[in-house]
């Protein structure tokens, strides 16, 4: 017998599906169209995607507000078209390796509040369409910057070209520029190559449902 999920609750994305992909299971589960959720996650990213059902979904806005923990898997000497994996790589020619000290430097230098230029390969609108349906179209998208607040930011891991950072972030923050911004203040370039979103506000892995384990909530009109 499925359980029967709260209004507002976590499951743990996998890395492949996209954030609507797993909404839409989700819907197919309870048998409800309205569920919506607080957040998305590419489809190379896995973690806690933060669902609303029924009365719930007015509540996601709050759930976006909260700061949410990332582990990032960047690649350095190289830059993407999509400032991750999925698009066109080009290889950079990098004369000197950046040291241990070069990247705890680098890294660190992002803590706090600072303007970000969204990923091209977004949804963002620019004139009432997608960002990314215009890069398709091979449409040059001079994107604005954006405030971004980076709470905490740690080096787990470094060996030459790959590194893993810790980030606690505000809302609206993009990793995937903070890979590449993070490669152009080393002067090798970088792309995201892998995303772990660890906890969203409260929610842990640990908090996290399974999609298969739940049942239709008896409630009338989701």
């Amino acid at each position: 017998m499925g359980m029967i999920p709260p209004e507002i609750f976590a499951v743990w994305k996998p890395k492949g599906p996209s954030s609507n992909g797993v909404l839409n299971g989700i819907r197919r589960v309870l048998g409800t169209k309205h569920v919506g959720h607080a957040g998305t996650l590419d489809p190379l990213a896995e973690g806690i995607l933060v669902v609303g059902i029924g009365k719930g979904t007015k509540g996601l806005s709050s759930e976006v507000a909260k700061e949410k923990e990332y582990l990032a898997d960047i690649r350095l000497g190289a830059v993407s078209s999509t400032d991750d994996g999925e698009g066109m790589i080009e290889e950079r020619s990098v004369v000197h390796i950046p040291s241990d000290s070069d990247v705890f430097e680098a890294v660190t230098s992002f803590k706090g509040i600072m303007e970000q230029v969204p990923p091209v390969w977004s949804a963002i609108k620019v004139g009432g369409k997608e960002s990314y349906k215009l890069a398709r179209q091979g449409k040059d998208i001079p994107l604005k910057p954006r405030k971004a607040e980076i709470k905490d930011v740690e080096v787990i891991d470094y060996s030459w070209p790959a590194l893993r950072v810790r980030f606690v972030t505000g809302p609206g923050v993009y990793i995937r520029s903070l890979a590449r911004d993070i490669g152009d203040r080393l002067g090798t370039g970088g792309y995201l190559t892998g995303l772990i979103r660890t906890r969203v506000g409260s929610f842990e892995r640990k908090d996290c449902l399974d999609v298969e384990s739940l049942s239709r909530p008896p409630i009338e009109g989701i």
